[in-house]
């Protein structure tokens, strides 16, 4: 069951936390949820603003789910940590960055992920129950989702304060720290959401909102100011233990409580971020993910959810002692991540790779260039630069989101998919790129769909020449669902992706129009070598049927005449974008299907015929398929 609840309603975009005994703690799923909410959103016409609530009494959100992890850094992985944040701060940014009013009705909690989710939104309502804080210090962590950045630019020394003891903030206290924007009762909040949906009028809010209650934050400004005044976390302390009052000596044992290493970072990321003259959220997030990436293997994260949530004794032992914070150890942290910083590209996916030749390296290096995690693997050993290399087809696919093969032909994909189909994690996605006969392809798909995944064939047009710009047409066979998952890997490795409907019709559509490719093909070689015995220039040839009925791609794009229109394998000595032995494979492909559907096909046997010629009995093999014309050239009419 989904926890989020995402609709339209009337001029409104909904979307509602729908975890209240969890507190509405957001998981990784929530966040992305929330996010492919936002994009689809973004240029709607009929949603002019966006509502963000949550169901229960107690929380608008109390965090992130750290459980998960938890359990995934102890065991090593620390991946999955560095990707939901990597992915949670992206949201972060895109909240606060949207082009259409968001409005958040931040009632309970409002604690960490919370911050991030509700805090950065452009009408951020409070109401009599609000509670916000930023509580990461407490659990060996500091204060992120771009909390950092609000914390920053906090009037006086309330940033600091805030980020180093967790302090809870009430309505007041939370408009007046530049964490929330408005106090609206909660019992009018019903009525204002159905005027917001109904009239897409963000304006309202402000109409509908009331004086802000009173900020005890604001009374104790100058005494924070004058505490919360040093350099580093031992001024800080100094400060305090010098003053005899109640409130600092109650704010020394918060501290005490607290991560001494994550205290001094966060005093130093607060300290950098106020210095900026062009601060900005991004370069907030990107400074915090350079503690996010370390924090699990050398900070006190672990220990602290350890402490606090799973054995939940309230005696963590941090790295440092209070007092003994070295600052190497806090500019470590904060160092520049070089190629691993935060980039705020979209949703990075997990993926194996299966046949890195001619097409498929570069498809995977379009992949990695994007941000996605690739682990490939080639029985020639071939690899790619930045792709984890696997020692089988088995552990390439083992934990991926989408497995993608690039294989020779129909046996050897579906030998390849008895050893994948095994090693993949229910709900993965099996993306064949290969092109292979239809029974195939709808034998896999059908394999693939009994283990619990989706299952794609996606043969590809373009040649090596596409796959090295990301510029191939995809021509897609499977369901809507697995389409889905797989559509912004198309749109990395491709400018066009098709879906054909159900499985093995990917397959059925490259057939069909490779059989038109070869055909027109052999055509145009044909006419040209009939203009040069005719006496027509071959220019003129061109100039004429390039804007004329002959139209076609083979004459227009990929002209097999040397010197003639724009450059093609012919203009480099037919050394193959796309190798006769590879149309042959192609025209089989389709004299098969036609055998098997019962198609008569004249002119594709034809073609399959001169190519078998071509390549198994003369000079074809390891050509162009181009180079048909110098065949024509050579030959006459008997």
């Amino acid at each position: 069951m989904s926890d989020t609840k995402i609709r339209k309603q009337g001029r409104a975009g909904h979307i509602t936390l729908t975890r209240p005994k969890a507190l509405n703690a957001l998981s990784y799923d929530m966040c992305l949820a929330v996010e492919a909410a936002l994009d689809q959103w973004r240029n709607d016409p009929q949603v002019d603003l966006i509502l963000l609530d949550a169901e229960g009494d107690r929380a608008f959100c109390a965090g992130g789910d750290i459980a998960e992890m938890y359990q995934t850094g102890t065991e090593g992985n620390l991946d999955y940590g560095r990707r939901f944040w990597r992915d949670e701060y992206r949201l972060n940014a895109k909240l606060a960055e949207y082009p259409k009013p968001v409005v958040s009705f931040l009632h309970g909690f409002v604690m960490g992920g919370g911050v991030g989710l509700g805090g950065h939104c452009s009408h951020r309502i409070t109401c009599e129950s609000t509670q916000i804080s930023m509580p990461e210090c407490g659990i060996g962590f500091v204060p992120d989702v771009g909390g950092s950045f609000i914390l920053a630019r906090a009037p006086g020394r309330l940033g600091e304060y805030l980020g180093l003891t967790a302090a809870r903030m009430g309505p007041g206290d939370a408009i007046h720290a530049g964490f929330a924007d408005h106090y609206i009762p909660e019992a009018e909040w019903p009525t204002l959401k159905t005027l917001l949906r109904e009239t897409g009028d963000a304006g309202l809010v402000q109409q509908a909102a009331l004086p802000a209650p009173d900020s005890p934050l604001a009374a104790q400004q100058p005494q924070i100011d004058a505490l919360f005044g040093g350099e580093g976390l031992a001024d800080v302390l100094n400060l305090l233990r010098n003053d005899t009052s109640d409130f600092a000596q109650k704010t020394l044992k918060a501290l005490g409580r607290n991560a001494p290493l994550s205290m001094a970072v966060t005093l130093e990321m607060i300290h950098r971020l106020r210095a900026m003259s062009n601060l900005t959220i991004r370069k907030a997030l990107e400074l915090e993910y350079r503690v996010s990436h370390r924090i699990m293997e050398h900070g006190d994260f672990l220990e602290g959810i350890r402490a606090a949530i799973i054995d939940k004794d309230r005696s963590p032992k941090w790295r440092h002692a209070l007092d003994k914070v070295p600052a190497v150890d806090v500019s470590r942290m904060l160092a520049p991540l070089g190629k691993q910083a935060l980039d705020f590209r979209e949703n990075s996916m997990k993926i194996g790779f299966i046949g890195l030749g001619n097409m498929g390296a570069p498809m995977a290096a379009n992949l990695i260039a994007a941000g996605h995690q690739v682990t490939g693997f080639d029985v020639a050993g071939v690899t790619v630069e930045g792709a984890a290399q696997a020692t089988s087809a088995a552990e390439a696919a083992k934990g991926a989101d989408v497995v993608i093969t690039m294989l020779p032909n129909g046996a050897i994909l579906r030998s390849v998919a008895d050893d994948i189909i095994p090693a993949m994690q229910p709900g993965a996605v099996l993306l064949d790129c290969s092109t292979v006969d239809v029974e195939s392809a709808r034998a896999v798909a059908a394999q693939a769909a009994g283990a619990g995944l989706g299952a794609l064939d996606a043969p590809v047009s373009g040649g090596i020449g596409g796959a090295s710009a990301g510029t191939l047409t995809f021509m897609v066979g499977g369901s809507d669902d697995a389409f889905a998952k797989a559509k912004p890997l198309f749109d990395i490795m491709g400018q066009k992706a098709v879906h054909c409907g159900p499985s093995g019709n990917g397959q059925a559509a490259k057939i069909c129009n490779n059989m038109i490719l070869g055909v027109t093909m052999i055509a145009t070689c044909e006419a040209f070598a009939l203009a040069d015995k005719l006496g027509l220039s071959r220019e003129a040839m061109f100039d004429v049927v390039s804007t004329s009925s002959g139209y076609s791609w083979s004459m227009n794009a990929y002209c097999p005449a040397p010197g003639v229109g724009p450059k093609s394998p012919a203009d480099n000595g037919y050394v193959p974008g796309f190798a006769a032995d590879l149309m042959l494979k192609d025209l089989r492909l389709s004299q098969q299907a036609a055998e098997a559907a019962d198609a008569d096909t004249p002119m594709g046997k034809a073609a399959m015929d001169l190519y078998q010629s071509f390549v198994e009995d003369e000079d074809g093999k390891g050509r162009d398929f181009s180079a048909m014309l110098p065949r024509f050239e050579k030959r006459g009419r008997g």
